[in-house]
């Protein structure tokens, strides 16, 4: 059985499995090749071809577990009919949103809009590399991509709470519309060949507590019960959010897999969530600094998560500027530790 898969459904491997999130991207000079002549990131994600090529770039340098789509979260607004632009040095713009339109939206525009991406992972499920890795579809959760939908821009360089809870009437339509197309987004992922999904809520960390429940842990429950009668596991990332409410987060959503960030201590959620499978952790700027350094750092999670079932990752996605060499030797020192 595939490693990834085993770890996440009968919480056994045989040694430990290791992936990276965004370990398709800048940090690779084939993919920046690519990139340069591909500027239109929405329309590079909706082509298969280059889709395959990039997703399998990592897998040939590295002996990964798991092969993960290249694509982006915000798939789902582009499908939703809300215009969405990657402009440098700035990140996503989303044009202005129209619920009316959003809500008479009907499945099959929604899937025909974006279906280049479940012909990618055809692609990739019949490409050589399949056959002992995990195939890793993915979506945004609700909360986030309801930020970017309303906020129109990244949060992280503006982000007006007032704004965004004013309008309460378009909140609860959009989040609910949001759960209804993200499960037919994974529902057609699974159907194409993701065996595993992993939901990324990227912006879970900007909720105030006594918000979490009805935008973060309630929405996401919906999305993950949906995911296990498809009998496919599921990894949530609740990034941001403080550490005790990480295991409220495993107790009410009860996911495959919870993925740590890097200011979650394993030694302390390894007792508080029951044997939840954990994925991640380590801090990707970790990974930017010298070997003796990243070696004591993938050592500490290694021994920490000794004899139990954890997922080497990381606890955000590879940075542009990281060496790929520093990727191969962190996964070289996991292989030689569980051979």
């Amino acid at each position: 059985m595939k490693r990834l898969n085993n770890c996440l459904e009968n919480k056994k491997y045989t040694s430990i499995p290791i992936w990276f999130m965004r370990q398709a991207g800048r940090y690779l000079p084939e993919f920046r090749k690519i990139r340069k002549k591909n500027p239109n990131f929405i329309k590079l994600c909706l082509t298969p071809e280059l889709v395959e090529e990039i997703s399998l770039q990592p897998l040939k340098r590295f002996d990964l577990d798991a092969i993960i789509l290249f694509s982006d979260i915000l798939i789902v607004p582009y499908g939703l009919g809300q215009k969405v632009l990657f402009k440098k040095n700035l990140g996503p713009i989303l044009e202005n949103l129209s619920l009316d339109s959003i809500i008479e939206l009907n499945k099959s525009d929604f899937i025909n809009r974006i279906n280049p991406v479940y012909k990618s992972l055809n692609l990739l499920k019949n490409s050589i590399y399949y056959k002992d890795k995990s195939l890793i579809g993915f979506a945004g959760a609700p909360w986030t991509l309801l930020l970017y939908m309303i906020n129109k821009q990244s949060p992280k360089s503006d982000f007006d709470k007032k704004l965004i809870f004013k309008d309460k009437h378009l909140l609860k339509s959009l989040i609910s519309k949001l759960e209804e197309f993200i499960c037919l987004h994974i529902d057609k992922q699974i159907e194409a060949g993701a065996n595993v999904i992993q939901l990324f809520d990227s912006w879970a960390g900007l909720l105030p507590k006594e918000k979490l429940f009805d935008y973060c842990y309630n929405p996401t429950l919906k999305i993950v019960n949906y995911v296990k009668k498809k009998r496919t596991p599921i990894i949530c990332f609740p990034r941001g959010i403080k550490k005790e409410d990480y295991v409220d987060f495993c107790s009410l959503v009860k996911p495959s897999a919870i993925n740590i960030d890097y200011e979650v201590s394993p030694e302390w959620i390894i007792n508080k969530v029951n044997n939840l499978p954990i994925q991640g952790g380590l801090d990707p700027k970790i990974l930017l600094t010298n070997k003796e350094n990243v070696k004591e750092k993938v050592d500490y999670y290694l021994n920490v998560f000794l004899g139990y079932p954890y997922i080497f990752n990381l606890g955000h996605g590879v940075l542009p500027n990281t060496d790929p060499s520093m990727i191969e030797f962190v996964v070289k020192i996991i292989r030689e530790k569980n051979v």
